[in-house]
């Protein structure tokens, strides 16, 4: 399957996408008011010990402090003494400690941080605290695995024996002479950012990770893609004298590109972009996906639609479901959906069934990067999964809560607003000694009053004893309203 990166640039936001055999598969954002954190180490300064979590809050400079779990720091005594070292032991208020950035914030919470500092190139990654060479999961090879490993052996006893190392999946392949020069950068690099560790102020910034355009080479580039397009000239360069220094083999891919349309406009990137945004995502057979993400979980339910099938009911099910299944993995990666995921497809009793839609659920979500645990059906006939979330949803970046629903989706109707207005009515009434009332509301609502049941108005005189006036209010949202006393 072809695989290409497109690169736009703008004046202050960098967009990536990711298309896989033509369809949009990943799309990341970097807003100039709204950089990306995570992979960014802090010099921070413990603000609060909160013993009964297990966890400290840490000022790193951000709107909110940020979050440390005890299980994400390293020991700071030399020690492996039982039971292990409670957050109090660890920390105390007012210490100043390097952190790096898990997770980015995301909603009402603060960023995620460790102290267990990992240091990423492109084929590795340095553990500055840690003396452990591991290679990724997802070289699945064994030959290949058990080569890496003798080459990161080799490389730690010789040139980083008080650090660990990791392989990273684009390892697969890569000879002994990149690897060994990729170590050397990243040994480099520590040294570097452990110096600016002492000179750094509390609270500031130790090292930032790269810009999104460079990142992509380090993060995204596979051996199955074939060009990376980049529609900023400037950028072009920029990119292409990084990957000749740290990805060679990376640069003949990289080109400039010149298109009279936007490169966004290729393969609909920016029509996949907006449909992201919307709850209801249509399958080609007629049936559709509805997708709500919340604070604490994000719910996808699979539904017929219009599609009836053509052989029976448990065919037309098992059909929707599995399409759905495509759909689903599709869109956890567009939407970079994270956290606990439950997925409600179409009730099937057949057991051979259900097993057929997990089987294809896997397949498709076995090319996502991010690391995925799927469960079973559950006894409520749900599918429980997890997807690691390290930065904000898209819609949570491109969308805010809406002013007038503050984020629940639905706002009151227009016949329980005008029984509110009667109610508040009634309690002015009581409370002030006024000739008569004005009633300020929305177009909807001054249009029920005045026009569709007048009578409602006349009632509400008849029991106030006293005149009331509606007058439109353009501004006012459909659930906004004042009663004055006059």
């Amino acid at each position: 399957m072809s695989t290409e990166i497109l690169v736009n640039i703008g004046q202050q936001e960098t967009r990536v996408a990711l298309v896989e055999g033509g369809a949009v598969q990943e799309v990341h954002l970097q807003r100039a008011s709204r950089h990306g954190l995570a992979g960014n180490i802090y010099k921070g300064v413990v603000q609060r010990v909160l013993p009964g979590m297990q966890a400290a809050f840490v000022e790193i400079g951000l709107a909110r402090t940020a979050f440390l779990h005890v299980a994400d720091m390293l020991p700071l005594s030399s020690g492996t003494a039982e039971p292990p070292p409670t957050i109090s032991q660890l920390l105390s208020e007012g210490q100043e400690i390097v952190v790096q950035v898990l997770k980015d914030p995301m909603g009402s919470k603060g960023a995620r941080l460790t102290t267990l500092l990992s240091i990423p190139s492109r084929y590795l990654v340095l553990l500055p605290h840690e003396r452990h060479v591991g290679v990724s999961a997802r070289i699945e090879d064994e030959a290949e695995r058990a080569r890496l490993k003798t080459i990161f052996d080799d490389l730690q006893a010789r040139l980083a024996p008080e650090f660990g190392l990791i392989a990273r999946t684009a390892a697969e392949g890569a000879d002994a002479p990149s690897l060994e020069s990729d170590v050397s950068f990243l040994l480099r690099l520590w040294k570097a950012i452990s110096e600016q560790a002492k000179v750094s102020k509390p609270s500031g910034l130790i090292h930032g990770d790269l810009p999104l355009s460079m990142r992509i080479l380090r993060d995204l580039l596979g051996t199955d893609v074939e060009r990376v397009r980049i529609d900023c000239e400037e950028e072009c360069r920029r990119v292409k004298q990084f990957a000749q220094l740290f990805v060679p083999q990376a640069a003949p891919l990289i080109e400039l590109y010149e298109g009279a349309a936007p490169i966004f406009d290729l393969y609909g990137v920016e029509d996949d972009i907006n449909r992201a945004l919307e709850r209801r995502v249509e399958l080609k057979s007629g049936g559709h996906l509805v997708i709500d993400q919340t604070e604490a979980m994000t719910t996808i339910d699979v539904n017929t639609g219009a599609y009836i099938g053509h052989r029976n009911l448990e065919e037309t099910v098992l059909k929707t479901n599995l399409e759905a299944a495509q759909a689903i993995a599709r869109q956890l990666r567009l939407r970079n959906l994270g956290g606990i995921i439950i997925l409600d497809f179409i009730d099937m009793k057949s057991e051979d069934h259900r097993a057929q839609v997990v089987r294809a659920l896997e397949r498709a979500l076995a090319p996502d990067h991010a690391r995925i645990q799927v469960y079973p059906f559950s006894p409520l006939g749900l599918i429980e999964m997890t997807r690691k979330r390290t930065r904000e949803s898209l819609g949570r970046i491109l969308s805010e809560p809406c002013p007038h629903c503050d984020g629940t989706g639905t706002i009151k109707t227009v016949e329980t607003v005008c029984h509110e207005v009667a109610r508040e009515l009634q309690r002015a009434a009581r409370q002030f000694e006024a000739r008569s009332f004005l009633v300020l509301a929305s177009p909807q609502v001054a249009r029920r009053f005045m026009e569709e049941e007048p009578q409602r108005l006349a009632l509400l005189e008849e029991m106030l004893e006293r005149p009331v006036r509606v007058q439109t209010e353009t501004a006012y949202t459909q659930e906004s309203f004042d009663v004055v006393p006059l």
